[in-house]
């Protein structure tokens, strides 16, 4: 099962290839998230490299009550389902709420767990139950050994198809830090392993009623990441990131992303023994 693990038509098992998680934090608007969409698609096309669309409908966690967290659950699941329709990608979204979880499963393609919420067992049972792929992301005060009870649960629930994030975890104010032994930690656990290539920049709340973040060491820690082994990447991505109303400082800009993506196929297919066509 660990390796039949299927995206909508995305493999994302533990001996497949690369593939990767990239779109807006949040659904700022239904055209802004067509736009990535299309060129996520393009470079798909031109990478042979499988891309699942990510937005959020909610961003319940932001630094400030002020902050902007999305149209709401209604709203934001009728552009992942046109984005889809649109694009041919496959959608994920995350749930902060276990009444979320299976309306939220009859639109995407995998449930994401946000980092904060991965120790909540009536979440992640709601969301295994859906039958999707859920990808539940390492929280930032949590051990790569203790995710195995992570699994335990999701598993408990009935579900094989499980993806493990790794997005830093606390080193101290505002910082985070990435142990690279963390891939295979979690890999041993039988689940995929993806890299949070953008969070993992994140300075959370550096800035005070906003996080700060180094999108410029993004690209560093991918190609990293891949070369320790990683399965799939996760990347915020946006055409103007300085203009993005979450996560700016960390959101990666739409014109790096095909040439990232190329280097980290090339180094995956390296590490796990693929020939580079």
């Amino acid at each position: 099962m660990k390796d039949r693990i299927h995206i909508g038509p995305v493999p994302a098992g533990l001996e497949g290839p690369l593939f990767v998680f990239a779109g807006p934090c949040v659904i700022e608007s239904p055209q802004l998230c067509f736009e990535i969409a299309d060129r996520l698609g393009a470079i798909q096309k031109a990478t042979d490299i499988g891309i699942v669309f990510k937005a959020s409908f909610d961003k319940a966690n932001r630094s400030s009550i002020a902050s902007f967290r999305g149209p709401g659950l209604s709203e934001g699941l009728k552009v992942l389902a046109e984005v889809r329709q649109r694009t041919g990608l496959p959608v994920m979204t995350d749930v902060h709420e276990t009444g979320q979880a299976a309306e939220v499963g009859k639109v995407v393609d995998c449930i994401q767990v946000p980092a904060f919420l991965c120790r909540q067992t009536d979440l992640l049972v709601a969301c295994a139950r859906t039958g999707k792929v859920v990808n539940v992301k390492k929280g930032q005060f949590v051990s790569p050994e203790e995710m195995g009870n992570v699994v335990e649960k999701v598993r408990e629930a009935g579900n094989e198809q499980i993806l493990l994030t790794e997005r830093g975890t606390f080193f101290g104010y505002n910082r985070l830090v990435n142990d690279m032994t963390a891939i295979p930690a979690m890999q041993s656990l039988g689940c995929p392993v993806v890299f949070d290539a953008t969070h993992s920049t994140q300075r959370p709340g550096g800035l005070g009623n906003a996080s700060a973040g180094q999108r410029e060491m993004a690209p560093v820690l991918a190609r990293a990441a891949v070369a320790a082994g990683a399965n799939g990447l996760f990347m915020e991505v946006h055409p103007d990131p300085d203009t993005a109303r979450c996560d700016a400082a960390c959101m990666m800009p739409l014109d790096w992303v095909q040439d990232l993506l190329e280097e980290c196929r090339d180094i995956h297919d390296l590490v796990h023994r693929r020939q580079v066509t």
